[in-house]
């Protein structure tokens, strides 16, 4: 499959942010409130997200809620308070990453879409940067990547010569990695690729959600539908972010958030 790197361009794009998970490493503060509505600077998790992709030029929101929906709906209702239109999805069943898209779907429809997690902060521009990459090319999908986390707790992903995907590993074991060292994927003094949970896809993402078997750990994986599609052909494009990126795992990182550390 050929590329051009530079007469593709991405038609409008909508967002899809996942915000349906308890958050239950932050213990009694998820107690009343989903992870994506605790407060940073004064401001939830999940507003800082919406602002930084209507910085993008986004207008356009799904959110796929679950614990304690109710309180997400209530803060943003249909988007008007902040200029843009939001509409809501609730995922009954917390059965993994690849199918919670898939309530977004109609929402989609022809369009290409931004996808992520509702507790990973980044600077606005980035947002920019995934965009514009995005339209260089015949891409079908696009990951963020970061390093200096641990590949063990996410994913590890490699790259071609144009920085586009050639293979994921989702929470790769300590024997896994020694055997990545040994077959030449991982080599000293080059990157390790952490997947960072921010992507932009085009629609045919559904064709390879819809067929996730679940995974050894009881969930379908949003990654194992990435490796169906670049198995197909299709073309993922990486892009490092490059300063702020915070994932608000747990309450230390909250603090640390708070104290503008972070």
């Amino acid at each position: 499959m050929s590329v051009n790197h530079t007469t593709t361009k991405s038609g409008p794009v909508k967002a899809v942010i996942l915000a349906a998970g308890k958050g239950t490493r932050m213990k009694e503060l998820t107690n009343e409130l989903p992870k994506p509505m605790l407060a940073v600077q004064g401001k939830p998790i999940l507003e800082h997200i919406i602002d930084g992709l209507m910085g993008a030029g986004i207008r356009d929101f799904c959110i796929i809620t679950g614990w304690r929906a109710e309180v997400i709906e209530d803060r943003f209702g249909d988007g008007s308070r902040l200029g843009t239109k939001i509409r809501y999805a609730r995922q009954a069943v917390q059965d993994g990453t690849g199918k919670a898209p898939e309530l977004a779907k109609d929402f989609v429809g022809a369009d290409n879409f931004l996808l992520t997690y509702g507790d990973i902060l980044v600077r606005p521009e980035t947002y920019q940067q995934m965009l514009q990459r995005f339209a260089k090319g015949d891409f079908s999908g696009l990951l963020t990547v970061t390093v200096g986390e641990d590949v063990s707790k996410g994913g590890l992903n490699f790259f071609d010569d144009h920085f586009c995907l050639k293979r994921l590993i989702e929470k790769p074991g300590p024997a896994q990695l020694e055997q990545l060292r040994a077959e030449g994927w991982l080599k000293p003094g080059q990157p390790v690729w952490y997947n960072a949970g921010i992507y932009l896809f085009r629609p045919v993402l559904f064709e390879f959600t819809a067929r996730l078997q679940k995974s050894p750990r009881g969930e379908y994986e949003l990654t194992d539908a990435i490796c169906g599609m670049v198995a197909a052909g299709h073309w993922i494009a990486g892009l490092e972010i490059v300063g702020r990126w915070v994932d608000v795992r747990d309450a230390q990182v909250l603090a640390a958030l708070e104290k503008g550390e972070l």
